[in-house]
């Protein structure tokens, strides 16, 4: 007589949800992590303002979709019109613009580790703005990153070239832009929902860049390329929209701090896949500095200070 031994639903739950999410949390990571080869390959025969445009009218009518499924409402609430037209030029229009520019004189690569330092500036402007506490080692976290970038830069033969200092420049910027974003959606947008925060913002940024870069960029459409078409479908369908749907159901699943490590993994991905697509080989010292900037910036994600005393803390109350 044969016994069966099967696992408890009880176990069994768990481990799936696990599973789950861990399965998305990898699936944002590179998702996040392809957006900068992406744009790499859309700015090959389309202009920077125009690549722009054609990315968000391209994620618009999926995010309206959506927004609709779940009755979501369109409109900030009236008392955030101005939150409305902040967050339309500062977290769409102007970044992304920086962001396809900058990639026109820098690898994706370092594209995507220069944008790593954004969490870094929401936690300066969370203590400008919010009166966040920062404390010393999150200090140490920022030296050491900005210093690991720097000799990442300073690797990479950047220091010479005017333009390739102007990319630099504008992903930098485009980081502070995105940083102050987030921390004045903290004190102004909590209330407001996540798709809403997205879907009309989005689709009136991709017209504004659009006729822009039709006005100041004069594209011909006739020599873009499929590559340059494919990579905009990738940036708006699975990037943008993807990416932003498997965040959403991530932020049920994991606490903020967790997820934000995201900004620290993709770039990882980013590097390689960067490297193998554009045939640079990652030498030793980029792979040292890498992985240093990225514990920098992780330490200010995770305060030694407030880790340790938070035992200490409650036992006194």
């Amino acid at each position: 007589m044969s016994t069966t031994v099967s696992t408890p639903i009880s176990m069994t739950k768990p481990r799936l949800a696990g599973f789950v999410t861990s399965l998305l949390f990898l699936i944002v990571c590179l998702s996040w992590g392809t957006t900068w080869l992406g744009i790499k390959i859309a700015i090959e025969s389309v202009p920077p303002l125009t690549a722009a445009g054609l990315r968000f009218l391209i994620a618009f009518p999926l995010f309206l979709s959506f927004a609709l499924l779940r009755r979501e409402p369109l409109l900030f609430p009236r008392q955030s019109r101005w939150f409305f037209v902040f967050v339309t030029l500062s977290y769409f229009s102007v970044p992304y613009y920086l962001l396809n520019y900058g990639e026109i004189h820098v690898s994706s690569g370092l594209t995507a580790l220069l944008f790593s330092c954004m969490p870094v500036f929401i936690l300066v402007f969370s203590a400008l703005f919010l009166r966040e506490r920062i404390y010393p080692s999150q200090v140490l976290g920022i030296a050491i990153g900005f210093g690991s970038l720097f000799m990442i830069i300073r690797s990479q033969g950047l220091l010479v070239d005017k333009a390739e200092w102007l990319g630099v420049l504008a992903i930098l910027g485009a980081a502070v832009m995105h940083a102050l974003c987030y921390v004045v959606t903290k004190k102004h947008g909590s209330a407001i929902s996540v798709i809403t925060y997205n879907t009309l913002p989005i689709g009136i940024a991709g017209v504004l860049l659009l006729i822009v870069g039709l006005s100041l960029e004069a594209p011909q459409f006739q020599n873009v390329t499929a590559r340059s078409w494919g990579a905009l479908l990738y940036l708006g369908l699975v990037a943008s929209v993807g990416g932003f749907i498997v965040y959403f159901l991530l932020l049920k699943r994991l606490s903020p701090i967790i997820l934000s490590f995201v900004f620290i993994i993709f770039p990882v991905f980013a590097v390689i896949i960067g490297a193998w697509y554009e045939g640079q080989a990652l030498s030793k010292e980029l792979m040292i500095y890498s992985a240093i900037l990225l514990s920098g910036f992780a330490i200010t994600k995770l305060p030694f200070e407030k880790w340790f005393r938070w035992p200490i803390d409650r036992q006194s109350d």
